[in-house]
């Protein structure tokens, strides 16, 4: 497989064309997920492949490329003869934009001759078009999640279901599916993780010469792309029969039980969840096999397979670092070798059969009450532990790890919004309860039956209806509302002052933040961290849907200085309005982690009112964690909360298990 960049240039890219090959081997493998950092040739590298597949035989005229040796008896263009003739056309690459929506992802109905004609009228979508061929996702991680169960579910089942109203279409749906993604801009679920068969990590190569070689060959084919690919025709074509003839040997290829054995071992001793782990890895040792031209599988074909479909399965979190402990893994494997393997000793049989292997990726409060907050005019005491240097200086402590993770109480913004699907906020969707119905705004999606009845029932007579059908128009139709849940921009603005070090107290906040991280992530928000201390505020993560990154910024966040709390406020508010112009329709979330003083700059009280009245006048959602302790507390936070329009909760309360939250909520239902 050749691209205009060297593959020794990125660190992984050996791995990602085995995987890419393996699966066009055998396209039981379920696909591959790419991983990495942005310019790294991903895409390039998958488009390649789709000049080394065979070409594939089609029934003329069928536009879900049925195969006309065995053609698909429920085919909506059929039916079709068997074993009639063909034509052959070379495989497709179809590219599923991100925006994409359902109806151009399955296709579309057309519901108004539907229900006046009875007649199931489909326009294809995409997984028909990719049908025998590629299905590409660029930025898969950035899908909305419907959209990638719909087409994980179609890759899985080889078929794709179009119901609407209880008019359904079933076409075949086999295609090699290949996403790709960059971790920087937000994880996918482990779920969804899951379902792709092999993950590849690439990074760009830090050696000078090589990446003088990736210049050389972009300027050589930006200059003549036609005669670079002739270059490499030969070897194309050489790659090309390679995988005519392991596609024909698959079926010959023997997993015995001691292969079988280590399987098993293997995917047990590194705890992966359910047993589609054990089906990926046999599929794809038995790929290799076929590959390197044997029919046995070796023991170094389970170990390959289990560095290419295990290092994303164990991943329980977006905390989690992917990648395997490869000494463990090898003493499973020897633990567990068999009698039965064929050649202990074998080398892998044929280039490119080993391919490469990837490198492994390496609070409680305390008591005491504290000082009240000066009042407006007075001059502003320094704290325990607060000291006048700026971020950097003198008095800067240094970070404290975070306190375990709890599941956290759920915090969402009130009323209802029409932003991004997600799992936090109450919205109107695409998908969810049915509330109402409307008329269609462009393209029929979701159809309200019985509204549209009820708007075509009073012109039945005079449209002259005389049988038992109804006579349906177009501006009868009505589109179906739904609610369901958003995604909203969680802001954090936390405090990282020396009060907050005092006592210990900063490991049980990164703690408390974390947790609302990791219930960030599995609501599909975006995340930002804004953090203030000794005489400023810094934006320490903007908005993006990466929550691990702001879980490293938070983990080596230091501490110490005064408390300019105003400060914090006021980068945050630019923050929000930067990002209203971005992405208008996402509501935000602030979430000020703080003790509620303000001791940095002039008049620190008076600017840090103004700053929170901001927020209110705008009427933007936001929570105060009150991160005081000790039997005394001087409601700082509370005062905060009123400026801000916004709730107070104590680091206990934010806990979902929380007594104390849970008779809050009690009372709150009860007011």
């Amino acid at each position: 497989m050749t691209t205009p960049f060297p593959f020794t240039a990125v660190v992984g890219q050996d791995d990602l064309r085995l995987a890419l090959l393996l699966n066009a081997v055998s396209p039981s493998v379920g696909g591959v997920l790419v991983r990495g950092e942005k310019g790294t040739a991903k895409s390039t590298a998958v488009r390649a492949l789709t000049s080394l597949l065979p070409e594939v035989a089609v029934v003329p005229g069928c536009r879900f490329s049925c195969d006309p040796a065995s053609p698909d008896s429920g085919c909506p263009d059929g039916p079709h003869e068997g074993g009639g003739g063909g034509a052959s056309r070379p495989a497709r690459m179809v590219e599923l934009p991100v925006g994409a929506s359902e109806d151009r992802l399955v296709g579309s109905l057309d519901i108004e001759r539907a229900l006046a004609e009875g007649v199931k009228a489909f326009e294809p979508g995409l997984l028909a078009a990719a049908h025998r061929g590629i299905l590409y996702v660029d930025e898969v991680n950035l899908l909305h999640d419907h959209l990638v169960d719909l087409l994980l579910d179609a890759a899985a089942m080889g078929a794709s279901y179009v119901e609407r109203e209880g008019v359904s279409v079933r076409h075949a749906a086999r295609f090699l599916l290949v996403g790709t993604m960059n971790p920087e801009e937000g994880e996918l679920r482990p779920q969804l993780l899951d379902r792709f068969g092999l993950t590849v990590e690439v990074s760009a190569s830090r050696e000078p010469d090589l990446r003088v070689e990736v210049v050389r060959r972009r300027l050589a084919y930006d200059d003549d792309p036609a005669g670079f690919a002739a270059r490499w025709a030969d070897e194309e074509a050489a790659v090309r029969q390679r995988i005519v003839a392991a596609r024909e040997l698959l079926p010959s290829v023997r997993l015995r039980d001691g292969a079988l054995r280590q399987i098993a071992a293997t995917c047990a001793a590194f705890e992966v969840d359910g047993m589609r782990a054990d089906i990926v890895m046999a599929r794809t040792a038995t790929a290799l096999a076929a590959w390197a031209g044997r029919t046995d599988v070796l023991a170094e074909d389970v170990r390959q397979a289990a560095l290419l479909a295990l290092p994303h399965r164990r991943r329980r979190n977006p905390f989690d670092a992917p990648g395997l402990d490869e000494d463990k893994l090898d003493e499973t494997l020897e633990e567990f070798s068999g009698d039965d393997d064929p050649d202990p000793d074998g080398d892998g049989g044929g280039p490119g059969g080993g391919g490469g292997r990837p490198e492994p990726d390496e609070g409680p409060a305390g008591d005491g009450a504290d000082a009240a907050r000066p009042e407006e005019g007075e001059a502003a005491r320094p704290e325990e532990g607060e000291g006048e240097p700026a971020p950097g200086g003198a008095g800067e402590q240094s970070p404290v790890r975070a306190a375990e993770p709890f599941r956290a109480k759920v915090l969402s913004v009130p009323g209802i919004g029409e932003g991004a699907a997600g799992r936090r906020s109450r919205a109107r969707t695409e998908h969810g309860r049915t509330t109402g119905a409307r008329r269609p705004q462009g393209a029929l999606t979701k159809l309200h039956l019985a509204a549209t009845v009820q708007a075509a029932a009073p012109h039945q007579r005079a449209r002259g209806r005389s049988g038992r059908g109804l006579v349906v128009r177009r501006d009868d139709l009505r589109q179906a509302t739904r609610e369901g849940r958003e995604g909203n921009l969680v802001l954090f603005v936390v405090d990282a002052s020396g009060s907050m070090a005092a006592r210990q107290r900063m490991s049980a906040v990164k703690g408390a933040v974390l947790s609302l991280l990791l219930d960030a992530y599995q609501r599909r928000d975006k995340v930002g961290l804004v953090t203030f201390r000794g005489s400023a505020a810094d934006v320490a993560l903007p908005p993006t849907s990466s929550v691990d990154a702001a879980a490293a910024r938070l983990e080596a966040l230091p501490t110490g200085g005064r408390t300019p709390l105003a400060a914090g406020l006021l980068k945050a508010h630019d923050v929000l309005r930067v990002e209203r112009l971005r992405d208008p329709a996402r509501r935000a979330l602030v979430v000020v982690v703080t003790d509620g003083r303000a001791t940095g700059g002039p008049e620190p009280v008076a600017l840090a009112s103004r700053a929170a009245r901001l927020f209110a006048a705008d009427g933007v959602a936001s929570v105060v964690v009150d991160c005081e302790s000790g039997p005394v507390r001087l409601g700082l936070t509370g005062q905060l909360a009123g400026e801000l329009g916004g709730t107070a909760v104590t680091l206990d309360e934010l806990r979902a298990d929380s007594i104390a939250g849970l008779v809050k909520d009690v009372q709150r239902r009860a007011a």
